[in-house]
C-alpha cells in the first residue's frame, strides 16, 4: 500500500514529506493506522544528526493508533485493538525482560537502523529502503511494527492523550518515581521542564516530594511546571541548588533529575554541586553520543556517598508501565490534557519542531488525517 509520512533524508536539512510504499505484516507483524504522534525532542536529534541514525528514515517513536490487521503468529493485539507504541520493543524473553528491565531490551539495539527483526524494511521509495525512527515510523499514516512494540489500551481511552504514554510521560514519570525512587518528604530538583521535564514533575510530586524545584530558563515552562506540582520555579540550576541548601538545613536536594534537551556538562555539573549527601542525580536527556559531559569529582562522590545513574525510558517496562500509567491519568493522578500545548498536521511537522526548539511548546501532537 502507498503512506505519506515524515522523512529525514540529510541531517541539518528540513523533514520532507514523502509518499512511500509500505509492505503488509509478516511473522510478528502488524499493521497499525496511526491516528496520532507525539513530537518529542529525539526525533530533532535524529534531525540534527545529535544521534547517528541510518538514513533515509521515517520520523516519529511516540504513537497511537488502530490495528488493521495482524500477521501470523501475532498473539499479543488483534485486529481493530486501539494501541499505544512503545519506542523501545520488549521481547519478554531476552536477559533484560526477564528481569524486569523491559526499557533496555535487547531487541532495542537496533531502534536507530529502523528496521525490523531479519534487517526487513517495510517502508520502501525513491531511496531504496527506509527505516523506521524506534522501529515505528509514527509521522507516517501507517506503518508495519512488530507485535513487541505496541500495548493495546482500553477503547474509551482519548488516543490523542494516550499518545504520550509511548514515550515522554513514561520517561520522565519514571525518572523520578522509578530511577530517582523519589520518597515522601524529599527535596527533588528537576532540570529542564519540556515534555520530559514536565512528567519528572508530575512523578515526583506523586511520590511524595516534599520541596519540588523546577530549573527552566523560560517563563512558560516554570509555570507549567508550578501548575503541574512543582513547590518552586527557578531560571537556573545553581539558584535550585541555593535554595534547595535553605530548605534542608545546608544539605541540598536529595535527588535532582536531569531532564534538558541538551544536556551540557554545566548542567550536570550544577546537578551534581545541588544534591547533598547520599543524594542522587538521575541523567535522562541526552546529548550527542561522542560528547564527553560528565565531569566530576571522584573524592566528593566518594566522600558524600553521591550517586550519578543514567535513565533509559525512566526505568519502565511498558508492558505494565503504559496502562499503570493511563489507569493514573483516568483517576486524575496524572495530566495529560493539559500537556498538550498545539497539534498540527503531518505537513506542518518542521513547523512543530521549530515551536519545539524555540520553547513554545510543552507538548506538540500530530493528528493524522486519513
Amino acid at each position: 500500500m502507498k503512506t505519506k509520512a515524515a522523512v529525514v533524508y540529510e541531517t541539518g536539512k528540513p523533514i520532507e514529506i514523502e509518499e512511500l510504499d509500505l509492505d503488509g505484516p509478516k511473522d510478528g507483524e502488524v499493521l497499525i493506522r496511526y491516528t496520532y504522534a507525539g513530537l518529542c525532542h529525539s526525533d530533532v536529534h535524529i534531525s540534527h544528526g545529535d544521534l547517528e541514525a541510518r538514513l533515509p528514515m521515517v520520523l516519529g517513536h511516540e504513537g497511537a493508533g488502530i490495528i488493521e490487521e495482524v500477521g501470523p503468529g501475532v498473539t499479543r493485539v488483534a485486529a481493530g485493538d486501539h494501541v499505544v507504541c512503545s519506542f523501545i520493543p520488549n521481547c519478554g524473553t531476552c536477559r533484560w525482560c526477564a528481569t524486569g528491565q523491559q526499557a533496555i531490551c535487547d531487541m532495542g539495539a537496533t531502534i536507530l537502523e529502523g528496521y525490523l527483526p531479519g534487517e526487513r524494511f517495510p517502508f520502501t521509495g525513491p531511496q531504496g529502503n527506509y527505516g523506521a525512527m524506534c522501529m515505528l515510523g509514527t509521522f507516517s499514516q501507517y506503518s508495519t511494527i512488530h507485535q513487541n512494540s505496541v500495548v493495546k489500551v482500553d477503547d474509551d481511552l482519548p488516543l490523542d492523550k494516550a499518545v504520550l504514554v509511548g514515550c515522554g510521560v513514561p520517561t520522565g514519570w519514571g525518572s523520578a518515581v522509578n530511577a530517582a525512587d523519589v520518597k515522601p518528604g524529599e527535596t527533588v530538583i528537576v532540570s529542564g521542564v519540556g515534555g520530559i521535564g514536565i512528567n519528572a514533575v508530575q512523578g515526583a510530586r506523586y511520590a511524595g516530594a516534599k520541596n519540588l524545584i523546577a530549573v527552566d530558563p523560560l517563563q512558560n515552562k516554570r509555570e507549567k511546571a508550578m501548575e503541574l506540582g512543582a513547590t518552586h520555579a527557578v531560571a537556573s540550576i545553581e539558584e535550585a541548588g541555593d535554595l534547595a541548601r535553605a530548605m534542608t538545613n545546608g544539605n541540598g536536594a536529595d535527588k535532582a533529575v536531569v531532564t534538558a534537551g541538551i544536556v551540557t556538562e554545566e548542567i550536570v555539573t550544577g546537578a551534581f554541586n545541588a544534591i547533598g549527601k547520599g543524594g542522587t542525580v538521575v541523567l535522562t536527556g541526552l546529548n550527542k553520543l561522542s560528547t564527553q559531559n560528565v565531569n566530576l569529582p571522584g573524592s566528593l562522590m566518594t566522600l558524600f556517598k553521591k550517586t550519578v545513574k543514567g535513565s533509559l525510558f525512566g526505568d519502565c517496562n511498558p508492558t505494565t508501565d503504559i496502562p499503570k500509567i493511563l489507569g493514573l491519568y483516568q483517576s486524575g493522578d496524572i495530566k495529560l490534557d493539559e500537556l498538550i500545548t498545539q497539534t498540527y498536521t503531518l505537513e506542518q511537522v518542521n513547523e512543530g519542531y521549530d515551536d519545539l526548539l524555540n520553547g513554545k511548546n510543552v507538548r506538540g501532537v500530530l493528528i493524522h488525517e486519513h
